[in-house]
């Protein structure tokens, strides 16, 4: 019976033991993944690297050459509430996660449509703001056309910005249409001009901006045939950094900061005299 007993004894002196090593090695886990974290990281820097491509007005130079745009004030005021300076590194679209995964950043805060392909490869946040696909056609070329459906033909050409969200909208809504991508969005909208293409489909407003500047060629379509959710994206496995910015984004949605940013830069043009 005393052997029983002593037997027993040392399972629960083990049990408790191997307990306290579980407890501690559970603590020291947690320290790594909050270390580990960009939050963190980015904290200790001092600087908040932001991933961003231009994209008018999400994000442009101003005559200065200082950066303005949508983005930028949601990534300024996101390092100003940090307490930590801000860099924006500009990088190819088509290239733009790659550039994320490999460290290239710490957030990439550029206008990006929360796809299901994308979420494979990054975490999202919640949604911070919304936008659209619209089209901005040559007014020779696509004369009578009215409706998505006109540009749904194999001898019509659209063109579109490499990687962008336009991409798979135009292969679900225009299938037989040609398709012409460009890494640049300046490139697809010269080549409109050129009368190369037909249209070029992109997110709002810049489509209607293009046929607004360019009155004599182009006409828009304004009416968004998408509906999208744009959300930051950060390397997987970082819930510490989405849990930051999850709040961060309920915090200036119910301070209505967001709304009025998105107001200014999507729905007035009084910003058009910074950039020309």
């Amino acid at each position: 019976m005393r052997k029983r007993m002593a037997f027993f004894q040392m399972i629960v002196v083990a049990g408790l033991i191997c307990g306290m090593v579980g407890i501690s090695l559970a603590g020291k886990i947690q320290k790594q993944l909050v270390d580990e974290s960009t939050i963190e990281q980015v904290i200790r820097r001092g600087a908040m690297r932001v991933g961003m491509s231009t994209f008018v007005p999400w994000a442009m130079k101003d005559k200065t050459g200082k950066w303005i745009g949508f983005e930028i004030d949601v990534a300024s005021r996101l390092a100003k509430d940090m307490g930590v300076r801000i860099e924006f590194i500009p990088t190819k679209w088509a290239g733009i996660i790659p550039a994320l995964l490999t460290g290239k950043f710490d957030v990439l805060i550029g206008g990006m449509t929360i796809r299901p392909d994308r979420n494979l490869k990054v975490n999202f946040t919640i949604p911070y703001d919304y936008s659209g696909q619209t089209i901005c056609a040559h007014k020779t070329l696509a004369a009578g056309f009215k409706t998505v459906k006109d540009f749904n033909r194999p001898d019509v050409t659209i063109s579109a910005r490499l990687g962008s969200s336009s991409v798979p909208a135009i292969k679900r809504n225009m299938p037989k249409a040609k398709l012409r991508l460009f890494d640049d969005e300046a490139q697809a909208y010269q080549e409109l001009l050129n009368g190369n293409v037909h249209a070029v489909v992109g997110s709002l407003p810049m489509p209607a901006y293009q046929a607004i500047k360019y009155p004599d060629k182009l006409f828009a379509i304004t009416e968004p045939f998408t509906r999208e959710l744009i959300g930051i994206a950060v390397r997987k496995s970082d819930f510490d950094t989405l849990n930051y910015l999850n709040n961060w984004i309920a915090t200036v949605v119910a301070e209505g900061w967001l709304e009025d940013r998105h107001n200014y830069w999507f729905n007035t043009r009084d910003w058009e005299g910074m950039i020309k």
